[in-house]
């Protein structure tokens, strides 16, 4: 009997509905969950049935919801966000170094500079030359300890690398792996969205780490690239990434697929990757190099000048301190064995207590001097410039870290809005389907009935 048949067809187009919407309730907390739904067309009269209104329903599909456009929004924001989370512990850590008081080169200058002026008043005074002393190793301990954080950076930039390069692959592999899955489940006509979420998940801690390019193969999988086209998975296949020292301590890093093989540099990264290497060849190179330039003229112009006068003794100036730009724990020190003595403050041998070359050793402090990406400027003024630099760095970060968290999160809405689970709407759901099967289970036990009835009548 039709009737029958097509109620049968209802309660069960009804039941799967209700399997579909009792999923995604049970789903509504699960990160990256896509919901799902049923797709139901009406099936036509059967051919020499002129009069039946229909065959039932059929199950299409189970519809997975999920905009790619959307997805793709969204791993894009994660990728642009984690390019300045990446830059900006750095950026924090660096200046809050360069602006402490304790630790300012700028205050470690101006305190050397105040002990010379001080023993202006009285060359001859040995306490007064123990105090240029002091402060000539503080200030040069100060320039030590700013490069000891700035090499204690690089290692840390090279180790964070290191660990970000090594989930890449991990995730580049389970990627793989969900394609080859993915690929089986639909050609065997098994429902593979419980894998596209899983690979939708992949791909968006992915992008967390390098800006990637999604494209979608017509068997199910995707192929998956960095942002200047470097292939990272293609098919069930991913490369793998790897890292390289080289003599001078910096990294490389190199991208194997297949026979190919690729050396990358920090603009085809993105992401957390590429923000490492953009903070370390933009940023902290070029503060280390006018860190070690600075230390390197402090001590070049102070012992050029103190050598042209004469100490206590009447004997000529030797060399204040011992500048070394490879050594990172003591890039400038004291000459060993220096005493109060041997500070060469007179111009005129015959006159050890005269002032006339401390003048001039006072006067180092408003000389020009060329710093790369400064230009020229004074010594007293070049840290200064260095740490307002820095800091406008750090602020521009830190705007466009705030913006990427924003965008990010209205992508997260947006796709929420489309594959997220409504609660109330899948409730609805659960009624109206409920009322559906219900009413189908009653056409049932109707059909019955006239069957018996008419059983019956001819009995």
């Amino acid at each position: 009997m039709r009737m029958m048949q097509n109620a049968l067809a209802g309660a069960l187009a009804a039941q799967a509905a209700l399997n579909a919407a009792s999923q995604n309730i049970s789903n509504v907390m699960t990160p990256g969950y896509s919901r799902q739904g049923v797709v139901l067309s009406a099936i036509a009269p059967s051919v020499g049935d002129p009069h039946s209104a229909g065959s039932g329903v059929d199950i299409q599909s189970i519809r997975r919801f999920n905009d790619q456009y959307r997805s793709l929004q969204m791993w894009q924001a994660s990728a642009n966000m984690g390019e300045s989370a990446a830059k900006q512990g750095y950026l924090t850590q660096l200046e809050q170094v360069m602006s402490a008081s304790g630790s300012s080169i700028s205050g470690g200058l101006d305190k050397f500079y105040a002990a010379l002026g001080a023993a202006s008043v009285e060359p001859s005074s040995l306490a007064l030359r123990q105090g240029v002393i002091t402060e000539a190793g503080a200030m040069a301990q100060r320039f030590n300890n700013l490069n000891r954080v700035l090499s204690a950076q690089h290692a840390s930039i090279n180790e964070q690398r290191t660990a970000l390069v090594t989930q890449v692959n991990s995730l580049g592999g389970s990627i793989a792996r969900l394609n080859k899955e993915i690929v089986a489940a639909t050609a065997t006509g098994v429902n593979p969205s419980g894998l596209l979420d899983e690979r939708d998940r992949k791909i968006d801690q992915l992008s967390g780490l390098v800006d990637v390019r999604v494209v979608n193969q017509n068997d199910g999988a995707i192929s998956v690239t960095l942002r200047a086209g470097q292939p990272l998975v293609v098919g069930d296949s991913s490369s793998v990434m790897s890292t390289e020292t080289q003599l001078d301590g910096s990294q490389l890093i190199k991208l194997s697929f297949a026979q190919e093989k690729f050396t990358l540099n920090g603009g085809s990264i993105g992401s957390q990757l590429g923000g490492l290497n953009e903070y370390e060849k933009n940023s902290l190179k070029p503060m280390e190099d006018a860190i070690r330039t600075l230390a390197g003229e402090v001590a070049g112009r102070i012992n050029g000048q103190h050598a042209a006068g004469f100490d206590l003794t009447g004997q000529p100036g030797k060399a204040l301190f011992v500048f070394d730009a490879q050594n990172p724990e003591a890039m400038l020190k004291l000459r060993p064995g220096i005493v109060a003595e041997d500070l060469a403050f007179a111009s005129d041998a015959s006159k050890p207590g005269g002032s006339g070359n401390l003048q001039k050793l006072i006067d180092i402090q408003s000389q020009a001097l060329t710093v790369l990406g400064l230009g020229s400027v004074t010594l007293s003024d070049a840290y200064a410039q260095l740490l307002g630099r820095l800091a406008s760095e750090s602020q521009q970060n830190q705007s466009s870290l705030a913006t990427g968290k924003v965008v990010r999160s209205q992508s997260e809405q947006d796709w929420k809005s489309t594959s997220g689970v409504n609660r109330d709407e899948e409730a609805m759901n659960i009624i109206e389907y409920q009322k559906m099967y219900q009413a189908n289970m009653k056409v049932i036990a109707i059909a019955n009935q006239l069957f018996d009835s008419t059983l019956a009548a001819f009995g």
